[in-house]
């Protein structure tokens, strides 16, 4: 059902709930890997556990909470968890190839068509691909902040069919299934809106970074560039091979109907919004009722400093987001020209870059 498929394994899948690494069920899951890399199926492996893997290597030091503890504990934990990882193929004839990536490595064009092209390669010779975020050297402004969405951009990066988050629950609930005996599992999810992020906000397991909200973070993101997404448990039996033949598992969100093209596709993922353009009604009609670019004379309020160049939120007068988009002309800029008509663009500032503030070509919707 599936060609391309990214599997993300959290935390607690890898330790099932413990301390340490439980080698056993990491050499299942390399099982049924290998057995959809038989089929001819690209996989890629987005792994969570460098930094439970330094721990244990360490045996469980007591350290100060702090970024640099953590950068230590991956530091010593990352060659570990790639040995493991390395061996554990090995057994199924597979060969491994290891990334590290941080956000900084999508935000820039120009390093989100490296990082793309060497996935590209790698699945290319028949090689798995296993990912994590590099946690020895991020700092707090460029970590992705948690494996689920860094498994979302590398689905975006690698034009994924299926992004499979494996957790230590069986998919979303209707409530906390460990404080509510009367959740009930929802099997498909259509729309992600402001009532299921309530719902999944404060399901956080105990070793990983990540609750159920940043799974729907990286469900969003994903289907949008036309993978689907499937949350399920990373100890459900052969939950891996289930998923990718399309057995009903865990809860599933369908890509949607028209996914994003490859630049777009680099808007969503790469930089966060370095400011925000704040639009009119007449603005927010045209963009999302008539499909047309954003014109200085829609824009209300100019907030952040951003250059030309730059991705940048915009929203409505509510403060809701319509969309994302690169900005033709830098905040001061867009300060200037606010509510402006087009041809006076050129007599504003003393020159003109053209007639629009987002290209159409530039953006994407996101409401």
């Amino acid at each position: 059902m599936y060609q391309r498929i990214v599997i993300k394994l959290g935390t607690s899948v890898l330790t099932g709930g413990t301390t340490q690494l439980n080698r056993p069920h990491m050499v299942e899951l390399a099982r049924q890997c290998a057995h959809l890399h038989r089929q001819g199926k690209d996989v890629i492996v987005c792994t969570s556990g460098a930094i439970a893997a330094g721990r244990e290597r360490l045996n469980f030091p007591t350290l100060p909470a702090t970024i640099t503890s953590k950068q230590l504990l991956a530091a010593v934990g990352q060659s570990r968890l790639m040995l493991m990882w390395e061996s554990f193929f090995e057994i199924y004839g597979i060969h491994v190839g290891q990334i590290l990536l941080t956000r900084a490595d999508v935000e820039d064009r120009r390093r989100f068509l490296n990082a793309r092209d060497t996935l590209q390669a790698l699945l290319e010779h028949h090689l798995i691909p296993i990912i994590n975020e590099n946690d020895a050297v991020a700092i707090e402004e460029i970590k992705v902040g948690d494996n689920d969405n860094l498994s979302a951009l590398v689905a975006i990066l690698a034009e994924a069919d299926l992004l499979l988050l494996l957790t230590d629950q069986p998919g979303l609930f209707t409530a906390d299934p460990r404080t509510n005996p009367d959740a009930q599992l929802i099997p498909e999810v259509h729309t992600i809106d402001a009532t299921l992020r309530d719902l999944a906000r404060g399901s956080v397991s105990g070793l990983g970074v990540g609750g159920m909200i940043t799974k729907l973070q990286a469900a969003d993101a994903a289907r949008r560039a036309g993978a689907d997404v499937i949350i399920a448990a990373g100890h459900a039996p052969n939950a891996i091979t289930r998923a990718v033949a399309g057995e009903s598992i865990g809860t599933r969100f369908p890509s949607l109907a028209h996914p994003l093209e490859n630049r777009k596709r680099w808007i969503f993922a790469g930089t966060k919004p370095a400011g925000r353009l704040v639009i009119d009604a007449g603005a927010k009609r045209a963009l999302l009722e008539n499909g047309r670019s954003l014109l200085p004379a829609g824009i209300v309020r100019v907030e952040g400093d951003f250059q030309r160049g730059d991705t940048v939120s915009i929203t409505a007068l509510d403060n809701s987001e319509l969309a994302r988009g690169i900005v033709r002309y830098g905040s001061s800029d867009l300060a200037q020209i606010a509510g402006c008509q087009s041809d006076d663009i050129a007599a504003k500032l003393g020159y003109a870059y053209g007639p629009v503030a987002v290209h159409r070509n530039d953006m994407i919707i996101v409401k």
